[in-house]
């Protein structure tokens, strides 16, 4: 019982667990980059899905090179697409505000680690209306390499100042779990019904279908 009085910490990916923003990046993809003659289609768009912005721009520059603009100016219109979109739409997943008041309740610092920029991540605080829950945020676009490399999880971590193995980590994405559990939290990861089956008991702590099933029972399982 020692270490459930102990301080931890919950930090939560971003884009398929707080928000489902999957379709905002679709969408801003498309429109954009058809302004500089490339045609996204639904097949690439899906693997292109867990892949920062930066990462998703050389990706559709290597698939079909252009000159009208420079790959940053591409890049950060889709960012501003997404970004208003996030805005006028985004809503909290299911579960989203209860787990927080849940954790918070229970004594955790609370923090998210996404490869989304930076920029984008108070938007989405702000428009779920969890900015009195969120301590700290990490984005993958600060650190040398981004998920499945655990160093943004260990970024939120420091800024928390938890230890790791206090840490318990949400994630809805292999790459991410993975990250998480290099880092040495505790890892759940969330179905997304596209890689949810891809996600090993080994690599998940606990494998749940959202935030909504989440209770006392499985922190006793994590923490004892």
């Amino acid at each position: 019982m020692e270490l459930i009085r102990m301080t931890k910490a919950a930090i939560f990916d971003m884009d398929g667990v707080l928000v489902n923003s999957e379709d905002y990046w679709k969408r801003a993809e498309k429109e954009v980059f058809a302004t500089v003659g490339v045609k996204v289609t639904e097949e690439l768009s899906e693997f292109t899905a867990k892949m920062t912005t930066e990462e998703v721009t050389e990706f559709w520059y290597n698939h079909k090179p252009w000159k009208s603009k420079t790959k940053e100016q591409v890049e950060q219109e889709v960012i501003n697409y997404v970004g208003e979109l996030i805005k006028r739409e985004a809503t909290p997943l299911p579960g989203v505000i209860e787990i927080m008041h849940f954790l918070r309740s229970d004594g955790f610092k609370i923090g998210i680690a996404t490869n989304s920029p930076e920029s984008l991540i108070p938007a989405v605080i702000e428009k779920l209306g969890i900015s009195d829950f969120i301590d700290v945020y990490s984005s993958s676009e600060n650190e040398l390499n981004t998920k499945p490399d655990p160093a943004v999880y260990l970024s939120a971590a420091r800024k928390l100042n938890v230890a790791t193995n206090f840490c318990i980590a949400f994630d809805d994405s292999k790459s991410g779990i993975i990250s998480a559990k290099r880092s040495g939290m505790k890892t759940i990861a969330l179905n997304n019904r596209k890689q949810f089956n891809d996600i090993s008991n080994e690599l998940a702590d606990l494998k749940i279908d959202n935030l909504k099933d989440f209770n006392d029972s499985h922190l006793r399982v994590l923490f004892n």
